[in-house]
C-alpha cells in the first residue's frame, strides 16, 4: 500500500526541484555535460534494487504468514 501523502509529497519534490533547475541552469541544451554513468554505478544501483526488493519480499512473507495463524481466544482459569 502505498501512502498517498507521501507519494504526492514526493511528486511535487521532484516538480520544485526541475523547475528550480530549469530557471537555475536554463535551457537544457547550454548546460555542461555532467558525464556518463559507468556501468560500475548502474550495477551497484541494480545491487540495491534487488537487495531491497529481497529483503521485503522476506518480511511481507513474514507478516502474511503471522497475519494468517489464528487467534486463540484467552480462557478463564
Amino acid at each position: 500500500m502505498h501512502d498517498p501523502i507521501l507519494v504526492f509529497t514526493g511528486v511535487v519534490a521532484v516538480i520544485t526541484d526541475t523547475i528550480r533547475r530549469l530557471a537555475l541552469d536554463g535551457d537544457a541544451t547550454t548546460r555542461p555535460d555532467r558525464g556518463a554513468v559507468s556501468i560500475e554505478q548502474v550495477l551497484w544501483y541494480a545491487a540495491a534494487a534487488i537487495s531491497v526488493a529481497v529483503v521485503a519480499a522476506i518480511i511481507w512473507n513474514q507478516i502474511r504468514d503471522t497475519a494468517s495463524t489464528p487467534v486463540q481466544s484467552p480462557s478463564a482459569p
